[in-house]
């Protein structure tokens, strides 16, 4: 699967190489406070839990009782998950593989 064009430019570059370059859980907390919202961060830690329920097959109710996610951003991951760029199914299964690992 390839990444959508449209996100890809010089400063999108930057910021993903800004990424790659954080080494631990706390300046992972540095950056984001600087970067973004506390809301805008939540979202996204939101959306992440969306994904691992949906691919434990958790239904759509006790995601959104768990979560806090309203239907349409359940939704909204699931198609991600179903036709996305596999973006969400790569780096949860790194993520396992990580908990293994530990």
């Amino acid at each position: 699967m390839t990444t959508d064009d449209r996100l890809k430019d010089k400063l999108t570059d930057s910021l993903f190489e800004a990424l790659l370059l954080l080494k631990t859980k706390e300046e992972c907390y540095r950056f984001f406070q600087d970067i973004a919202t506390v809301a805008e961060i939540k979202a996204l830690a939101q959306r992440l839990a969306v994904a691992k329920m949906l691919e434990d097959d958790i239904t759509y109710t006790k995601i959104a009782e768990v979560t806090g996610a309203s239907s349409a951003t359940i939704s909204r991951v699931k198609r991600c998950l179903n036709y996305g760029a596999d973006g969400y199914k790569m780096i949860l299964e790194r993520l396992d593989n990580n908990q293994v690992d530990a």
